[in-house]
């Protein structure tokens, strides 16, 4: 079990359970679209972001990305981002799966879970990595303002595991969790080059 000092916004309780078999830290659940609506538990969420910061992991669903977008909004910084992939299946409690078919954090694995947590650099204590990938970065190596920019980002968010919808900004963020430049520029070309990668 890994011990992580800030604490983590999930979205449901079966969530927090699954977590809580993984990693000892403080889970707060924010109960789905409840979260905006509920004043008492935002200010626990701003509470713990001015403190030790905050790591949201939510589902790579629609509604995962705007719960992870109104909190990381209403706190503002010391927010760090855990992705899940996007990986199409039902949960076994459930009756059907959800509306986009992927699996929420309580259906995926827990090695699929430290694999997140890995990517995002939290595991590892404080990544000592530089961030130099910027808006600049992703424009220079067409994942941004072309025509095919969009396939190349997806191209890569799929060879990195990571859920297919991210913001521009949420993409530079995880990505300097994961690699330099450098490396990005190496991966882009390969990806380039591969031309069954998708």
């Amino acid at each position: 079990m890994v011990s992580i000092k800030e604490a983590i916004v999930v979205e449901g309780k079966y969530d927090k359970i699954k977590l809580s078999s993984l990693v000892d830290a403080v889970i707060i659940v924010t109960n789905g679209f409840r979260i905006f609506k509920d004043k008492e538990k935002m200010e626990l969420i701003r509470y713990y972001a001015k403190t030790t910061g905050i790591v949201i992991l939510t589902d790579s669903d629609s509604a995962g990305r705007r719960i992870r977008g109104y909190i990381k909004g209403a706190v503002g910084g010391n927010v760090r981002n855990v992705y899940i992939p996007d990986i199409f299946g039902k949960e076994k409690r459930k009756e059907k799966p959800s509306a986009e078919g992927k699996l929420g954090v309580e259906g995926v694995s827990a090695d699929v879970i430290r694999e997140a947590f890995r990517k995002a650099g939290i595991e590892s204590g404080d990544n000592e990595r530089k961030h130099d990938i910027t808006v600049t970065t992703l424009y220079e190596l067409g994942l941004s303002g072309g025509r095919e920019s969009s396939l190349l980002r997806q191209k890569l968010q799929k060879s990195l595991g990571l859920p297919s919808l991210m913001s521009a900004s949420a993409l530079i963020e995880v990505l300097n969790t994961m690699m330099d430049a450098s490396e990005l520029t190496e991966r882009i070309k390969a990806l380039k080059e591969d031309k069954n990668a998708i």
